[in-house]
């Protein structure tokens, strides 16, 4: 036991000398001086030991782990002050890292201003299903079964009679079903056909909006978009109403405002034609009334439907449509 002892106490001192960086004192202190070190475990035996050798041995421990312990307290003051002085705390005064906001997306901020604007002249907003049924997306809008006007929307069917609605335009016919006149309200959401190009996406958002009452004219249709066209984007902003035909509202027009991308000179996004068709509106076809139960007699009406992607596109000069849905941080950290 006692040469054990003077081998263990040989060995520690030869690996002490060898220390020199902060990292290896820890190691050196467990393995010889901690609860579970060789010499913690070489003492336990020393009851395997007569009762005469006993008290000598325990001596003779309690000496070398003394020594240990003082030879190693003087190394680490040596390696740590060799090391130099300690890395300076962390300055709690000093300001926090910034982390990225998430924002609204830029469609997202256009959806929300043209709604305000509708929501400024009194329009309430009602909400509908995307999984529409054919009547409500197409039947009731007398746009019947083989029309030729079907061939315009590309439609996503799900199923026999269900579909992805290609308008907001259901949601009137739902809204006039449940309400009596006077109303005057809007629909945004999303909408869906299959279509892709710089100006087109298969899943895009709309606004419609109708108003519905006695003598609604065609005068006040004008009189709600030019409102509308000059707060979004400018009163100088050249406005034409072109005729038109949608099987829902009769007379049709479009409505286009002067390009401007390139101010009216011509471009891809305008077609070289110095306009750009931003929405499509008209009077309320009788037909869409006697859906409803309303007597086209009594009441008339106005309806118009605008891509919200459209009018992000002319707010902020943007000429691919599909630059929205690329999620290139880059591009949508300038809105």
């Amino acid at each position: 036991m006692e040469d054990e002892l003077r081998r263990l106490r040989a060995e520690a001192e030869a690996a002490l000398l060898a220390l020199n960086r902060p990292e290896d004192l820890e190691p050196f202190r467990v393995n010889y001086l901690g609860r579970k070190s060789h010499f913690t475990t070489l003492m336990r035996r020393l009851g395997q030991a007569s009762a005469e050798e006993r008290p000598r041995l325990g001596k003779l421990a309690n000496e070398i782990k003394a020594e240990l312990e003082s030879a190693f307290n003087a190394r680490e003051q040596e390696i740590m002050a060799a090391a130099g002085p300690a890395a300076p705390a962390e300055d709690l005064t000093l300001p926090g890292r910034r982390f990225p906001f998430g924002r609204p997306h830029p469609v997202a901020q256009v959806m929300d201003e043209v709604c305000a604007v509708f929501i400024g002249m009194g329009f309430g907003v009602a909400q509908g299903p995307d999984v529409e049924t054919d009547f409500y997306n197409f039947e009731a809008l007398n746009i019947p079964a083989h029309h030729p006007a079907r061939a315009m929307h590309d439609t996503f069917y799900v199923d026999e009679g269900k579909l992805l609605r290609t308008h907001t335009s259901p949601i009137q016919i739902r809204a006039m079903e449940k309400q009596r006149p006077p109303l005057r309200m809007i629909a945004p959401g999303k909408v869906y056909r299959c279509d892709s190009d710089i100006t087109h996406t298969p899943m895009f958002h709309q606004v419609e909006g109708f108003m519905v009452d006695r003598r609604v004219s065609f005068a006040d249709l004008k009189g709600v978009l030019s409102l509308f066209i000059a707060r979004i984007f400018d009163r100088q902003t050249r406005i034409r109403f072109r005729p038109s035909f949608f099987p829902f509202t009769e007379p049709s027009v479009e409505v286009d405002i002067g390009c401007v991308i390139c101010g009216g000179a011509g471009c891809r996004v305008c077609k070289q034609s110095g306009w750009l068709e931003i929405l499509g509106a008209g009077l309320i076809d009788p037909a869409v009334f006697a859906k409803v139960g309303y007597d086209p007699e009594e009441f008339s009406g106005f309806a118009f439907g605008l891509g919200i992607e459209r009018i992000a596109m002319l707010r902020y000069g943007i000429t691919d449509i599909r630059l929205f849905y690329e999620n290139d941080l880059r591009f949508l950290a300038q809105f």
